[in-house]
This record gives C-alpha cells, sequence and structure tokens, in this order.
C-alpha cells in the first residue's frame, strides 16, 4: 500500500509550505513508502484530491488545502488530524498501515498480545487446578465407599 499525500508545489502560503515539509520529513524519518501528488501543476491529482476528500473534512469553502493525505483511496486525514496523530504515537494507524516491528506502536500490539497469553495461561492453568480438585474429590468418595462396603 503507498501513502499518497497531495501538497502544492508552488504555495504560496508559508504555512501550507511548513505543513507539507513537516508530513513529508516525518514520512521520511519513518521509512513509509509514499508519493508526492503534486496539484499545483496536475489538474487531475487536483481534482481527484477534492473529489476524494470527505464532505465533512471540507472547510466552509469546499475546497481542501494541502496537504490531504490518502492511504490508495481511502483518505487519511488533512495535516490537523496527521499532527493529532503524531502527538499520539499513532501515525500508523492514522495511515492504516501496521507498525513496524520493534516501533512503539508494534510493542504495544506485543505486550497486548502478551496479556491475552498470559490470561489464556492462568485460565488453564485455573481449568487444570480445577480438574485436579474435582479428581482428588472423586478418589476421596470412592475410598469413602469401599471403605464403607
Amino acid at each position: 500500500m503507498v501513502i499518497k499525500v497531495f501538497l502544492a508545489s508552488s504555495s504560496g502560503s508559508t504555512a501550507i509550505k511548513k505543513k507539507q515539509q513537516d508530513v513529508v520529513a516525518f514520512l521520511e524519518a519513518l521509512k513509509v513508502d509514499y508519493a508526492q501528488l503534486d496539484i499545483a501543476c496536475n489538474e487531475e491529482n487536483r481534482m481527484w484530491m477534492r473529489q476524494n476528500v470527505p464532505e465533512e473534512k471540507k472547510p466552509s469553502n469546499g475546497i481542501p488545502l494541502p496537504p490531504q493525505i490518502f492511504n490508495e483511496e481511502s483518505y487519511c486525514g488533512d495535516y490537523e488530524t496527521f499532527f493529532d496523530a503524531k502527538e499520539d504515537n499513532s501515525v500508523f494507524s492514522f495511515l492504516g498501515l501496521a507498525p513496524p516491528p520493534g516501533s512503539k506502536g508494534h510493542a504495544e500490539e506485543d505486550e497486548e498480545q502478551e496479556e491475552d497469553d498470559l490470561q489464556s495461561e492462568n485460565e488453564e492453568e485455573a481449568d487444570v487446578e480445577e480438574e485436579g480438585e474435582e479428581e482428588e474429590e472423586y478418589l476421596e468418595e470412592t475410598q469413602e465407599e469401599e471403605a464403607a462396603e
């Protein structure tokens, strides 16, 4: 899966340029496979981006500003939602990607799996103990019955 970052190569807005640079630099630092799609000099990219940003995510004027981020055809979000995900250490989830082995997000998944495994082991041990107790009770009852005969 390729992450698509829609940006404007010739934006007059310093704020937009900084946001675009932030997204691209962060994706590069994480070694995420992504493609930059320019909306300033490619009308097809601009139209595709505008048509595929969900209505509820568009600003009041209806024209979404770059950067806009997609995972293939699936909308991930704009800069603000990307920034929030970055602050929450949930960028891979935001992008719809599995975190790489050894990353913080992957470690959290590993911890959850270990907790599930530990819980299963504890349940199994409890079942074995319960079976052992039932077996002991049965033996005691059997011995008492034999002694009574």
